[in-house]
């Protein structure tokens, strides 16, 4: 069972979380959403108020539901839940149902965004500013060839942490 919290109250280690553990960006409504695997986000604060920031590339079908919706979700997993987070990362919800393949079952947080129950950790953020990245700011010209070869330059999204849910 999820229970509300304090976000400043959490005690994890953000860069493992996101980067070992990754993380389900989520959007739309219970009724009809989509998902992916992200290793690459943030938290911190920002204009006065608790936010993260995650980055989706544009062939991402979970950007779509990202770009109509007010509200997006990250949730983090335990370890049992490896492998489904796998195949978030590497199947499109465009050809396949991956809350159904994962077993995942959809809950509504604040703005009625969904996330999905089995989750340890829910950031329920309500979008604040998106940006495309620009090669051309790249200050450290490896970044562009190594992470960019097909020139698919992430876009940013910053949310206000509206809602914290942990596992209890």
């Amino acid at each position: 069972m999820l229970e509300r919290i304090d976000v400043k109250t959490l005690d994890q280690n953000v860069c493992s979380l996101i980067g070992d553990q990754w993380m389900l960006i989520t959007a739309g409504t219970p009724e009809r959403c989509n998902t992916m695997t992200a290793s690459w986000g943030g938290l911190g604060v920002l204009w006065g108020t608790n936010v993260a920031t995650c980055y989706i590339r544009p062939q991402r079908y979970t950007r779509e539901f990202v770009e109509r919706e007010a509200y997006f979700t990250l949730a983090f997993f335990g370890e049992e839940h490896r492998k489904a987070l796998a195949l978030c990362g590497a199947r499109s919800g465009r050809d396949i149902d991956k809350i159904r393949e994962c077993g995942f079952t959809v809950a509504a947080g604040a703005g009625n965004a969904p996330y999905f129950e089995e989750a340890e950790l829910v950031l329920v953020c309500r979008k604040l500013y998106w940006q495309d990245m620009d090669p051309t700011h790249f200050l450290d010209p490896g970044i562009d060839g190594k992470w960019y070869p097909d020139q698919d330059y992430h876009r940013i999204y910053i949310g206000e942490i509206v809602e914290c849910l942990k596992k209890v």
